[in-house]
């Protein structure tokens, strides 16, 4: 009966009805966004670091994450690369020749990281190749090639086929200088990683150390990140020699940025509900101050006090109950939508978003079971904000209720 007389109850005004259930369908659908929105934008960067930088596990040397000391060398890397992509559940693996040293060209020159690379298994982890603006990405037969990213090219004043020179310290701890003319350029919408990394085949920067075959690092991407634990735990069981580290040990901010993206999420629901909940507590407070005589006449039939105050609740409750599911219907396509075509922000934000890593297109994204946790934050909501109305109403008197105008 009291369900009866409160759905009843919330359709005699359809017009304050419809403004509350809208109200809250929109709050569902704002949250949706933003918390995709937010997400999207975490996933773009974590992709990025994992991508470029870090993959999702790194081998080494033990020794040369201290100082990045070219002497500290994985030998036989090639065979130990075959080896670790034989693990279950690795997708690529891609074995890095790294020195730091100095590029120089005719109008300056600025350090740089050189990342000598085998192309075909370092464009299936970085994916590097797809980045190609100019150029072409290490191509056969040119084996003094080099290929960087377009903010390096204009920072250093060069372009395609331009001649630069690297210097850097070779194995025997001897200075050593090598000339290669770029063949490509990238752009990544990564400005610190464009101005920083340049790539160059793997075994001509090895004759250049004066040693074939050796690596200082192993790249592997996994199918899944959840994975690098458990793969990182078996590697280091099975190459005990070596350093084995998952993307997180390697890079923490990486785990950081993530924990603060999933707390800007809740609080972004929070201060979306607060909004929600005063605007329920008004409008239930309106219903109830316009029902007073209504209401004391109830009481005075003998409805007590108690199905009074579920009454005002219910009410409440179904008004949310009929906007929740609007807004989340609204908010999954929406969301859909833009998983598929991306929200472009490059008219507004590519240079701030790319000093950052974050790729000017966001896919927002929202894991299924936030749908459930925003539909009981919205129950809760509506239980919050009916409690006043509520017990303003069951405070009336039946006399005086029933004497209002």
């Amino acid at each position: 009966m009291i369900f009866r007389i409160a759905w009843r109850n919330i359709w005699r005004s359809p017009l304050r009805s419809w403004v509350v259930i809208v109200a809250i369908a929109m709050g569902v659908w704002a949250v949706i966004f933003l918390m995709g929105f937010s997400i999207g934008m975490g996933n773009s960067y974590v992709v990025s670091a994992i991508r470029l930088e870090v993959s999702h596990i790194q081998l080494h040397h033990p020794e040369y994450l201290k100082d990045f000391d070219v002497r500290y060398y994985i030998e036989r890397a090639d065979t130990l690369a075959r080896e670790v992509a034989q693990e279950a559940g690795v997708r690529h693996v891609s074995p890095r020749t790294l020195v730091h040293g100095m590029v120089a060209t005719a109008r300056g020159s600025r350090a740089l990281r050189v990342r000598g690379i085998d192309p075909q298994a370092e464009a299936a982890i970085s994916q590097l190749d797809a980045k190609l603006v100019e150029g072409a990405y290490l191509p056969q037969g040119k084996r003094h090639a080099i290929y960087m990213g377009k903010k390096l090219a204009e920072r250093l004043g060069v372009r395609l086929r331009s001649r630069v020179v690297l210097t850097f310290q070779d194995i025997d701890g001897h200075i050593t200088s090598a000339a290669f003319r770029v063949a490509g350029l990238f752009d990544t919408n990564n400005n610190a990683f464009e101005e920083s990394t340049a790539l160059v085949r793997r075994e001509v920067l090895n004759e250049i150390l004066g040693y074939t075959g050796i690596a200082h690092e192993v790249a592997v991407l996994l199918d899944d990140a959840a994975l690098a634990d458990t793969v990182a735990a078996r590697l280091q069981a099975r190459f005990p020699q070596l350093d084995v580290q998952t993307y997180v040990q390697r890079s923490p901010e990486i785990r950081l940025f993530e924990s603060q993206i999933s707390t800007s999420v809740y609080i972004i629901m929070v201060i979306v509900m607060l909004g929600l909940i005063f605007g329920i507590i008004n409008t239930m407070l309106m219903a109830v101050l316009e029902r007073v005589r209504e209401l004391g006449m109830l009481m005075a039939i003998g409805m007590n006090r108690f199905r009074i105050f579920a009454m005002i609740v219910l009410e409440t409750v179904m008004l949310g109950v009929v906007g929740t599911p609007m807004g989340i219907a609204l908010g999954a396509v929406m969301i859909q939508w833009f998983q598929i075509h991306g929200l472009d922000l490059s008219h507004y934000a590519q240079e701030g978003l790319a000093e950052f890593g974050i790729s000017a297109i966001i896919y927002p994204d929202v894991y299924p079971g936030m749908y459930v946790e925003l539909a009981i934050a919205v129950f809760i909501t509506a239980m919050l904000g009916s409690i006043y109305p509520a017990l303003k109403a069951i405070h009336l008197r039946p006399v005086e209720a029933l004497r209002k105008i």
